[in-house]
């Protein structure tokens, strides 16, 4: 089933609330950083045309993730306190991934509760908050489409359709592109198998969860795969080209940012 979707197919309410800064510090991820450095920069425009200035603190690594979804908890402690250090400050924290954002936002309590460093780390859980999220809920921004008609399938990660409930931001934002048209392959709520350490774990389960999604996606004949998570779109373009199968990847906010530029 194909489904167009419209900018109110989700309806989520809002984490928490927050009213349009002057700035804020960005938290690139390891995907972003070290796979898509293109996403992070489409993400930072996007809040900068906004009139936001932005910050990208020099000392920021790895949100801590692997490790604490392993049970490693010391050692994911000592990645956080890196982050909670690097991102000090009062600003919001915009994080281009529901994964890293919930693990910062909802499980630095929990990691640090009954610590010395519980206090730091329940102050900066508070300023984190999603990219889709800032740009939909925060910023409210106009796009104005650019592009030629598009067709968009927009795959939503567990983190942000379950977790953190960020989904409905990302359909908003594609739901104010005048000429992309959005649809939605069968099962689309099923998890595409990534799942963090998950794929190590399990790699059989992993591999039949990824290619029943990237050939669900396939099905739909759209022109670009998006998501919030780079995970998700590694995860689904790889076993999709293993498969021999035609499925272009884009982080949203790549999309947002060269959908809105004058045609070169």
């Amino acid at each position: 089933m194909h489904v167009k979707l419209s900018a109110s197919h989700f309806q989520t309410e809002p984490a928490q609330a927050m009213s349009k800064p002057e700035h804020v510090l960005f938290f690139g991820t390891c995907l972003v950083d070290l796979g898509s450095p293109e996403a992070g920069l489409a993400a930072i425009r996007l809040i900068q045309q906004a009139g936001v200035q932005v910050r990208f603190p020099q000392g920021q690594t790895c949100c801590g993730q692997p490790a604490y979804h392993s049970g490693y908890r010391d050692e994911a402690r000592r990645v956080a306190r890196q982050q909670i250090a690097a991102l000090q400050g009062s600003e919001p924290v915009v994080v281009p991934s529901a994964s890293c954002a919930g693990m910062m936002r909802n499980h630095y309590p929990r990691l640090f509760e009954g610590t010395a460093d519980a206090e730091r780390a329940n102050a900066m859980a508070d300023r984190v908050v999603e990219l889709c999220d800032f740009l939909a809920r925060v910023l409210r921004i106009e796009l104005a489409d650019k592009g030629q008609p598009l067709r968009v399938a927009l795959h939503h990660s567990c983190s942000a359709r379950r977790e953190l409930d960020v989904a409905g931001a990302a359909a908003a934002l594609l739901g104010r592109l005048a000429n992309v048209k959005v649809v939605e392959p069968d099962h689309a709520e099923e998890c595409c198998g990534f799942g963090g350490t998950f794929a190590i774990k399990e790699p059989e389960i992993s591999a039949a969860m990824a290619a029943d999604k990237a050939s669900s996606l396939a099905a739909t004949e759209a022109d670009v795969l998006v998501s919030q998570d780079c995970g998700c779109l590694m995860n689904i373009g790889g076993t999709a080209e293993k498969a021999g199968v035609a499925l272009k990847t884009m982080h949203i906010a790549e999309l947002l940012w060269k959908r809105c530029q004058a045609p070169s």
